[in-house]
């Protein structure tokens, strides 16, 4: 049974940069692995209305049951984001707080993550990293350890394709796949 990987895109963009840097990764998966995106552009703003009992005229939306359940039956989540004004995008934080609750049955609870982060700076998007760092410590989620994936000024990156145009780039993000990848196997969670 091959183990799966949710990749979520901090921009709804369908043609922004972190979806093709999603998508470059997604590629550097070993057999075994199944890695797709999971859309995060419908769900509704968070709001624990939907998840009080006592709320009776709100009910939880579909697609909120829908997202926490695809995340659970995955094996690993993998985050790719840009940077917007020095934090993460709000769809992304959005998506973070769904999957938060109910607190009896947080969705990313123990699950092995990566983080890749871009900017078209040379920073490389690393005050969003850390903000969804901090974000998902809270959760016992275990990421590879360093080095770090900060993309900076990462249009140059990218071919009219969208693929990654350098070997070091590639090889770069490739062994961060790899670290990922044997987080899951070794079963760190």
């Amino acid at each position: 049974m091959s183990k799966k990987v949710a990749v979520l895109v901090g921009s709804l963009r369908k043609g922004s940069i972190a979806r093709k840097i999603a998508l470059n990764a997604i590629e550097m998966f070993p057999a075994g692995f199944e890695a797709q995106i999971v859309e995060i552009r419908d769900l509704p703003l968070y709001d624990f209305d939907y998840d009080d009992p006592a709320v009776e005229d709100k009910p939880l939306p579909a697609v909120y049951t829908e997202f926490r359940e695809t995340i659970k039956s995955c094996d690993a989540v993998l985050f790719v984001t840009p940077e917007n004004n020095r934090c993460i995008p709000a769809c992304l934080k959005n998506a973070v707080d769904i999957g938060s609750k109910p607190n009896a049955d947080v969705a990313w609870k123990n699950l092995p993550a990566g983080i890749i982060s871009h900017s078209v700076g040379k920073m490389g998007g690393y005050s969003a990293q850390k903000n969804l760092r901090l974000a998902l410590s809270y959760f016992d989620m275990t990421l590879p350890g360093q080095p770090e994936v900060f993309l900076g000024q990462s249009p140059t990156l990218l071919d009219e394709a969208g693929k990654f145009n350098n070997e070091k780039t590639r090889d770069f993000v490739q062994g961060y796949i790899n670290r990922l990848v044997a987080l899951v196997e070794k079963g760190c969670c």
